[in-house]
């Protein structure tokens, strides 16, 4: 039975925002009291969650689905609908968070940190909110938006100090379980370790965390073994510990063709691995074969620079010296970094001159893609020919039917909103005004055919930037 998993796909899927309600209020003697249909609830977000007590993605590799609530609908009276439940997702610390296409999302390190996966939808508004002084009772309101559903990779790195490298069976099992209290399976035979081992080691005033790596093999950087699979556990690591066996019964291996192989798959793997400071261990010099080979080979790598320590995880002989030549290291790395480490979420801000939606001509028709536009179009009941009005208002108002002119767009030619197969594809019908009153398609209403006293279109154009203000806020479209 799978026990431990670093590496998952997970289908996230926020909640749907609530509808809007149109409705009038109406009681006695008053029977056209004005609109009171409230707002839709907010559908509930997909967040991530570091929990320190959570060490494994085991949950999502069973159950990779997950889904927020959905938004209530709002109801008349001016009730607006209940707020999807958010759904709080807890993973480990050093979880990373990656699209399908391998690009980093969000590196979760902390307990406590938390990154949103999945935003749910907004709720569509009710014609209460959506009244103006133009458009005193709307007979409309707009739909909920959808929530986001993704697919998202969560990749398990782990959180550790030091991290223990080496062949199978070279003891690293053995030196963890000494060094701090942790009990991993130590047994006489390779790969024992399945699974990344964490200690917590007391070093005078340090106190570091302590990595047991599944042993490598040549070729792990490839994917031989477990080695590729679990390679990412020490990319975090502030030092590596080469773990040699000076008592291996393997006739075609010795401590320092062992620390080779290790140092050319570390290279391989990269990730910064050739960087990080070294220590090299020697262990089991507790069998006399194994002091022998140790007093022969240490001078050698003490010569490329390694600073070497003879252990045995047996008689306990230096174990004491080591810990705190690890302490110092973490100690020296954790005070040249920042004080405060801030877990990197990767923020791709929009350009200055972003006008909100793009314009592309593809065989005959024009493609109008952008949050704005896209999220207005799934926001409108094209039942109700009042909100087709105002959704045309509010694309004129972005800037869309001049963009359309612009491209070379003309009457009659096919326009999509939209960049899936759900677009809304319609025959552009330029005009220069339209309204949420027109009863009809836009394009079709002749009131605006007659012309208008001047202190009319001084009205309707004051009745259009409140409404504007309205939508947009500060930004007024008509300045």
């Amino acid at each position: 039975m799978t026990t431990f998993v670093d590496r998952v796909e997970l289908h996230v899927a926020a909640g749907n925002g609530g509808h809007g309600c149109a409705s009038v209020h109406r009681e006695k003697f008053k029977p056209l009291g004005g609109p009171d249909g409230g707002n839709g609830g907010r559908g509930g977000d997909v967040i991530l969650v570091v929990d320190q007590a959570v060490t494994t993605l085991l949950d999502y590799h069973h159950s990779p689905h997950r889904k927020a609530t959905n938004g209530k609908p709002g109801e008349g009276g001016n009730r607006s609908g209940k707020d999807g439940t958010d759904l709080v997702l807890p993973v480990p610390d050093g979880t990373v968070v990656q699209d399908k296409d391998g690009n980093v999302l969000a590196d979760l390190v902390g307990q406590g940190t938390t990154f949103i996966a999945g935003q749910g939808g907004r709720g569509g508004l009710g014609n209460a909110a959506l009244a103006s002084a133009r458009r005193k009772a709307p007979g409309f309101a707009l739909l909920g938006v959808p929530g986001e559903a993704r697919d998202i990779v969560l990749e398990l790195k782990t959180v550790a100090d030091v991290a223990l490298v080496g062949y199978p069976s070279a003891g690293k099992s053995s030196l963890i379980s000494v060094l701090s209290a942790a009990k991993p399976k130590i047994a006489d035979y390779p790969f024992t370790t399945l699974v990344p081992n964490l200690g917590v080691v007391n070093a005078g005033a340090t106190v570091y965390t302590i990595a047991d790596v599944p042993g490598l093999i040549p070729g792990a950087s490839q994917g031989k073994g477990l080695g590729l699979e679990f390679l990412r556990h020490v990319e975090r690591c502030e030092v590596l510990v080469h773990v040699l066996d000076t008592a291996t019964l393997e006739s075609d291996r010795d401590p320092a063709s062992d620390l080779e192989t290790i140092e050319d798959e570390l290279r391989a793997y990269g990730g910064g691995l050739e960087k990080r400071p070294r220590l090299v261990v020697l262990n089991k010099v507790d069998i006399p074969d194994g002091q022998d080979l140790a007093d022969i080979i240490r001078p050698e790598l003490e010569a490329r620079g390694y600073q070497v320590f003879e252990v045995s995880a047996v008689s306990r002989h230096g174990l004491k010296e080591l810990s705190f030549a690890l302490a110092k290291i973490v100690a020296d790395a954790r005070a040249a970094k920042p004080v405060e480490e801030a877990t990197r979420i990767v923020i791709r801000p929009k350009a200055v001159d972003d006008a909100g939606f793009t314009i592309t001509e593809e065989d005959g028709v024009y493609r109008v893609t952008g949050e704005k536009p896209e999220r207005w179009v799934r926001q409108t009941d094209f039942s109700n020919d009042e909100a087709v009005g105002y959704l045309a208002d509010r694309l004129n108002r972005l800037g869309v039917e001049e963009a359309l002119a612009k491209a070379g767009a003309r009457a009659g030619d096919a326009v999509a909103i939209g960049d899936t197969e759900d677009a809304v594809v319609f025959d552009w019908e330029p005009s220069l005004a339209a309204g949420a009153e027109m009863l009809g398609r836009r394009g079709e209403d002749h009131r605006f055919d007659a012309p208008r006293p001047a202190a009319q279109r001084r009205r309707d154009r004051d009745a259009e930037r409140d409404d504007a203000q309205k939508e947009y806020g500060a930004f007024d479209p008509f300045a």
